[in-house]
């Protein structure tokens, strides 16, 4: 997450969605009196201990705005960007066994076994988007929610708004693959479309 008191805005880095890539953008506009929390390449800390000891940069805005107090919350410009779940879902399989190459050997195999045998529900890859983005009643937090499937119109778009210059968004923690639909099977299709419902229905995907 970057929160920028200069630009007033509140960067969400929902994970597996290239928030790298954005992240390093943005820190070109950041003043002395902005902040970030990131685990990742580099390491910042929120100067909130509560946050700060979750190490992770992935902060959701429902977590953030006690800190901020809802003058700041509700008058910063709250953005995110998000990606197709069934996307997505490949994307973590991918980077969960990298080590092993698992996913390499065995792309279904390792789909099933984190959909259906032991899905990491506590692990904060594995959260639905929507979680980063909406309160506790489910209702959405976030202002603008930009789509990796189109992320530099989207930046562009959000740039202009925030009144900062846009650049163009490099590839970082990136890895090359096929379409993600040669991946799956009906069975895995239903996982994913059960397991990310909300993340479908809100961000309008499907398979």
């Amino acid at each position: 997450m970057i929160i920028s008191h200069q630009h007033r805005f509140i960067f969400t880095a929902i994970p597996k969605t290239g928030t790298h890539s954005v992240r390093q953008a943005l820190r070109e506009h950041l003043g002395a009196e902005d902040i970030e929390q990131v685990g990742l390449f580099i390491d910042k800390r929120f100067p909130f201990a509560e946050l700060a000891a979750i190490r992770h940069g992935h902060i959701s805005l429902q977590q953030i705005r006690p800190f901020l107090g809802e003058e700041a919350f509700t008058g910063y410009l709250k953005f995110a960007f998000v990606r197709n779940p069934f996307d997505r879902f490949v994307s973590y399989c991918a980077f969960m066994t990298r080590a092993t190459g698992a996913f390499l050997a065995d792309p279904q195999a390792v789909m099933r076994h984190f959909l259906f045998v032991a899905p990491p529900m506590a692990h904060v890859l594995f959260q639905p988007q929507h979680s980063f983005l909406t309160d506790a009643d489910g209702e959405l937090l976030s202002d603008v929610v930009g789509r990796v499937e189109e992320m530099q119109a989207s930046y562009d778009a959000l740039c202009e708004r925030i009144g900062i210059a846009s650049a163009s968004l490099g590839q970082v923690n990136s890895s090359r693959r096929g379409s993600y639909r040669d991946y799956y099977d009906q069975p895995l299709i239903d996982g994913v479309a059960a397991l990310y419902r909300r993340d479908l229905e809100l961000f309008g995907y499907e398979f």
